[in-house]
């Protein structure tokens, strides 16, 4: 099996929607349906195998039968797969919050941080999203104005459109909010520290847990850039490189990487291997390294994932 389509794990945070389940084909009863982890192998929410002999098995497992170096060489040093690919329906704000790096979360929470990368499938007329700080500041006035609520002044609010990308290091301060629809890639984690979340209240009845001290302890005190020099890729870092793609588009998954096929937009067909599936928007599929040749045709768009 060359071609694996995906079933997502799903979350039902406060902020979420339902427009996964109505335009985007996450089969899914949660309420509000906030996140599609639509590959992922991360013990707090794996994809599991969609179709086909090995339906209903978890991804890590089948990829550690597979025999063959499933995620490829490039993978190796991370002792599996990397990264995490969600789509997130914000349907209200999703709280101010922050990711360690890598060495401070191997060291307190025993994972990889989170870098990660945003692409904007839809926003409405007005939306926007928190980008790092306005500029530079002291971790005291930080932390004073997270005591007395005015964190958000200090906030760069970055208005968004449809095909933005955002990419966002480790220790950027940040929210997604209303009003977008994200595909969001990232390292395999999930670690955030939440800094502000307006007084909401959770299903328990309780405000939602902050994590001040530890989002004091990595958080950027400087302005993140906004604007980033990735070549001709959309995004690349040592976790990810990911390509949008509008069909006919062709590639190579060689030995060296596995290829996540995310479709944005529209419908069509991916192939590879002798076997074709049939593909619409926010269908997920993964070929195992080394398949070989692949196509997407029809009138749609993908995000297409790998080691480079």
């Amino acid at each position: 099996m060359k071609i694996i389509r995906l079933t997502p794990a799903c979350k039902d945070y406060p902020w979420g929607g339902a427009l996964l389940r109505e335009k985007y084909g996450v089969n899914s009863d949660l309420e509000p349906l906030a996140e599609a982890w639509v590959l992922s192998c991360h013990p707090d929410g794996e994809s599991i195998i969609a179709e086909g002999e090995h339906q209903g098995q978890r991804l890590s497992g089948y990829a550690a039968q597979y025999g063959a170096n499933f995620w490829g060489t490039k993978c190796e040093e991370f002792g599996g797969l990397p990264l995490l690919i969600k789509l997130i329906d914000a349907k209200t704000n999703l709280s101010i919050q922050v990711h360690p790096d890598n060495a401070y979360a191997l060291e307190h929470e025993h994972q990889y941080g989170k870098t990660e990368m945003w692409y904007v499938m839809e926003a409405a007329p007005d939306a926007y999203l928190y980008y790092g700080l306005k500029k530079s500041v002291t971790k005291d006035e930080l932390s004073k104005s997270i005591t007395d609520g005015t964190i958000i002044d200090l906030l760069r609010a970055v208005p968004v459109h449809a095909g933005d990308l955002f990419f966002i290091p480790a220790g950027t301060i940040h929210a997604i909010c209303g009003g977008t629809v994200i595909a969001e890639i990232q390292q395999n984690s999930n670690v955030t520290y939440r800094v502000f979340d307006y007084n909401r209240i959770g299903k328990d009845g309780k405000k939602r847990q902050l994590h001040v001290q530890q989002a004091l302890d990595v958080v950027n005190l400087n302005p993140t850039p906004l604007k980033w020099d990735f070549g001709p890729h959309l995004a690349t870092c040592p976790y990810f490189t990911v390509d949008k793609v509008v069909g006919p588009a062709r590639g190579i998954c060689s030995e060296e990487s596995f290829v996540s096929i995310l479709i944005v937009k529209g419908q069509g067909t991916v192939s590879c291997a002798g076997e074709c599936a049939p593909a619409k928007q926010g269908d997920s599929f993964v070929l195992p390294a080394g398949s070989g040749g692949w196509a997407i045709d029809g009138n749609c768009e993908a995000l297409v994932t790998q080691l480079e």
